[in-house]
Order: C-alpha cells, then structure tokens, then sequence
C-alpha cells in the first residue's frame, strides 16, 4: 500500500436507500419491504400525475386565451386527474394515510385496538374488491366508448380504478397480516401524542 492510512472498508449499498425519500418510514411494522419500490413507483407517478395535469391545465388557459385552443388538452387533463386521483388512493393506503378512524385509535392499546384497526381494514378491503371487480366490468365496457376528438377508447379513463382496487387490496391485506401478527400500534403513536394510552 502506498503512502497514507489504508481506505476504509466500503459497506454494500443499502437497497433500500434508492427509494428512503419516496417511502415513509412511519409504521414500517405493518409493512412488507417487498412492497417498498411499488409504494416509490406510487408516489413517482402521482408525481408524473399532479404535473402532467398541471402542465395540461396551463396550456389549456394559454393557448385558449391567444385564440388557438388545444382541444385533446382536455382529455389529457381528464386522463391524469383520474390516474392520479386512484393511484394517489393506493399510495395513502400503503402510507396509511387515508381517511379512516386513525385519530381515534392511535391512542389505544392491546386487543381493542387490533380489532378496530383490523375491522376498518376489512372495511377498506371489501370497498376495495368491488372497485377491482365493478371497475373491470366498466373498464371492459368502455373499450366500445370512444371519446372526440382522438376517439380513444374510455378505458384509457377508467382503467385505473380496478388497478387502484387490487393495490388497496394487497395493501389492506399487507397491514391486516402485520398488524394482526405483531400489533398495530408503533412507537409514532406514542410520540406523536405524548400522552398515555386508552387501554
């Protein structure tokens, strides 16, 4: 070895630290970390999504306000509302981030809090499965549904709400297992709260 201290042994990279700005870290008890890219995956196309409609939006005023309206800017802004209104849905599912009775049982304990935290899971399941089962149906359906003026099918629209459905299934399904294996409650509960908990 020439001169200077020897380098320092150099650690494998983490695999997960490609997606630690994309997948939150809060109860990660609840999660499986097969799971992790799909969540990135997730959040990067609502990104694609809320700037996709953005940008349509913008050109739709401009291009309209100087006389020379874009017509087909419409169905884009359409399109990327709805993809990123359903995949939004599924991202806040694995982000635990939809609306459900969170408030109120983040400051409970023990088995009251497994079976409420399981029962609202069940809940969001079973919505879940009729929009994967009813949204096919209706995405099938309107492949015979074009829309002017590119004469697109409509499924283009509404294709993603069956896809939304079977990801806030495998999600549900995700931290149902998790939670009813090793407990809902995680130690952001108690933090966030700084109080004692409702046995």
């Amino acid at each position: 070895m020439k001169g200077g201290p020897p380098r320092a042994e150099q650690r494998a990279p983490d695999t997960f630290a490609v997606y630690r700005t994309l997948v939150i870290q809060r109860h990660r008890h609840l999660k499986w970390p097969a799971l992790d890219p799909l969540e990135a995956l997730l959040m990067v196309l609502c990104g694609v999504c809320i700037g996709g409609f953005s940008l349509c939006v913008l050109l739709d005023v401009v291009t309209r306000t100087i006389g020379h309206p874009w017509l087909w800017l419409q169905q884009a802004t359409t399109a990327f509302f709805a993809w990123g209104a359903f995949v939004g849905m599924a991202a806040a599912t694995r982000r635990n981030d939809h609306i459900y009775l969170a408030e109120i049982t983040k400051r409970m304990t023990g088995a009251r809090r497994t079976t409420i935290e399981t029962l609202n899971r069940l809940v969001v399941l079973a919505v879940a499965g009729f929009m994967a089962w009813f949204g096919l149906k209706n995405a099938l359906l309107d492949l015979g549904s074009y829309r002017m003026p590119w004469l697109i099918p409509l499924t283009v629209y509404t294709g993603v709400v069956p896809i939304a459905g079977i990801l806030i299934m495998l999600f549900s399904v995700e931290q149902i297992v998790n939670g009813v294996g090793s407990g809902y409650e995680g130690p952001e509960d108690a933090e966030l709260h700084g109080g004692e908990p409702v046995e």
